[in-house]
């Protein structure tokens, strides 16, 4: 079920969307060539106590780290461990926190200190991607219409668009209905509503749309082994658009 969410909701949920923003920030700093992911997520999950609030990632379904990081060919849900982030490479941290109940969420991407060209792409056009979509959010708006205008932006600069993977509704629960998927047809899919809080989040691909699982049952890779990245806001659905409650 879709729902709309009360004033009350609403303010909980500004305050667990600034949380994740701040800690995206925090974090910045950080992500330089010989940083373990195991210390970033530890980084995360600290500042996000300290704000009052928890990390969502934190054993949902099981998922044994506070926050997601995804280096490179990693799409989704890389797991922290002793890994290193090296010169050159993107990583993405996906951070979850719920604060009173009300989750927000949102991914980011970022380079590791000199990256390729062809990275730097990935990342301009991903982040692009996101606002192509996020510019169809207002009430009357179709779901449709927001993949749509992904893929469309995606398809033109020859990025591969991942579709075994979604955004969500976003609530009491970290992953509501609807699903937001990052391609689709306008006019079709649920009609947005003022009071609706959804996570749009485009995930693109240098090379094939193609993924798979590794054996982790979580970290989701390219088939090709070509670079990924992930942007994602949680925003708050208005008659006249949206408000970002993400903001980094």
């Amino acid at each position: 079920m879709i729902t709309i969410k009360s004033s009350r909701e609403i303010e909980l949920m500004r305050v667990a969307g600034e949380i994740v923003g701040d800690t995206h920030k925090y974090l910045m700093p950080y992500l330089k060539p010989g940083i373990t992911t195991e210390k970033i997520d530890s980084l995360a999950r600290d500042y996000i106590i300290k704000r009052g609030a928890t990390p969502s990632c934190y054993h949902y379904e099981g998922y044994p780290a506070n926050i997601c990081i995804s280096i490179n060919e990693e799409v989704v849900h890389g797991i922290a461990g002793k890994r290193k982030l090296k010169d050159g490479d993107i990583v993405t941290l996906d951070i979850c926190a719920c604060y009173k109940g009300y989750h927000g969420d949102s991914a980011w991407t970022y380079p590791v200190g000199n990256v390729s060209d062809e990275k730097k792409y990935l990342l301009e056009h991903t982040e692009k991607a996101l606002y192509e979509g996020l510019k169809e959010v207002k009430a009357g708006a179709h779901v449709g219409d927001i993949g749509a205008s992904v893929e469309a932006y995606a398809t033109a600069h020859n990025l591969g668009v991942v579709k075994e993977l979604v955004g969500h509704g976003v609530g009491n629960h970290l992953h509501e209905e609807p699903d937001v998927p990052n391609y689709g047809k306008r006019n079709t899919g649920p009609v947005l509503k003022a009071g609706m809080v959804i996570a749009v989040e485009p995930m693109l691909n240098l090379g094939t749309a193609n993924v798979y699982l590794l054996d982790d049952d979580w970290t989701v890779i390219t088939a090709d082994g070509m670079p990924s990245a992930h942007f994602e806001h949680t925003v708050l659905v208005t008659d006249e658009g949206y408000t970002i409650l993400t903001k980094r």
